[in-house]
């Protein structure tokens, strides 16, 4: 059996290489998922777009709006760091789809990956921090109302607080939200997560290791989930240029590794997310992005 992997062309909505958000990396990653036979014969996954109905779930249905045609407001478009354009919603709700689907298949196989997603900044009432639409809370959203799960568990390891989920949750019992972060490092303005665990400036691997399995064991207790959302954000890698931190390329092999070991071990199926990563070496980037996908397809 191969690793289920979910992946859109959509998700590359094409910015210029000049642009500060590194658009291109998941196209990249993409070809190097297919060029060191990651991926199985049978190919990617592919999602359709997140319907309205199913963003509405976590976002102000206003803001859907918006989105969907066109006419997000000057402001919302500078906290989210680009346009919406049309390019640019398709690339949200194809990466939000794809979410779900990446879900649906961790419910039916124990584990799957998604090539995009991770857009943790976006709250209800609007998008920040290059997040359009939270995709991670849409699909949440989506497999509670259907009844596929009961309880949620969202690990977020971006080196940037999980802030919008947070926000989208707070007060819900049936997701419990833990972020992994660095503690000085965007947002200015934190959020208050199930379970947050504030990081320092250049953190190194062994010291980011030693408070991840504390913090597994924490949230796992609390949240009993039936459905765990990884959030594996390369950004805390010494090389990221928003990162902060001082991790390692093993040692975020490592913290997915013992991220995924630890929910597998228990029988828990885990979706996992790319989240965040920086670099104008887009090749070097993708491949960083490319860990959680090569540790995942250990455990299948």
């Amino acid at each position: 059996m191969s690793l289920p992997i979910v992946h859109h062309p959509a998700f590359d909505a094409r910015f210029d290489e000049a642009h500060r958000f590194p658009m291109s990396k998941f196209t990249r990653l993409a070809d190097i998922l297919v060029e060191d036979g990651i991926v199985g014969p049978a190919g990617f996954f592919m999602p359709a777009p997140a319907p309205a109905g199913w963003l509405r779930l976590a976002h102000d249905p206003r803001y859907v709006d918006q989105v969907l045609h066109g006419q997000v407001p000057p402001e919302i478009e500078k906290a989210i760091g680009f346009k919406v354009d049309a390019s640019v919603a398709m690339r949200s709700r194809t990466a939000t789809g794809g979410t779900v689907l990446t879900a649906r298949l961790a419910l039916a196989e124990g584990l799957a990956c998604n090539t995009a997603g991770g857009s943790h900044h976006a709250s209800a009432a609007g998008g920040a921090g290059f997040s359009v639409f939270n995709d991670v809370a849409v699909a949440a959203h989506v497999l509670l109302a259907d009844g596929d799960v009961s309880k949620v568990l969202v690990v977020d390891c971006d080196v940037h607080q999980g802030d919008g989920t947070a926000r989208i949750f707070a007060g819900d019992p049936r997701v419990f939200t833990l972020s992994l972060h660095g503690e000085k490092n965007y947002p200015p303005e934190k959020a208050v997560s199930d379970l947050d665990v504030p990081l320092p400036d250049r953190m190194e691997d062994a010291a980011y290791l030693d408070v991840l399995g504390p913090a597994l064991h924490t949230a796992f207790d609390r949240a009993r989930p039936d459905l765990v959302f990884y959030n594996a954000g390369v950004d805390p890698h010494v090389d990221d240029r928003l990162g902060r931190l001082s991790l390692t390329s093993r040692g975020l092999a490592e913290r997915d590794r013992r991220v995924l070991s630890f929910f597998r071990e228990r029988g828990l199926p885990v979706a996992s997310v790319i989240g965040g990563g920086y670099s104008r070496d887009i090749d070097a980037l993708a491949h960083r992005h490319s860990i959680i996908h090569r540790v995942a397809s250990e455990f299948v």
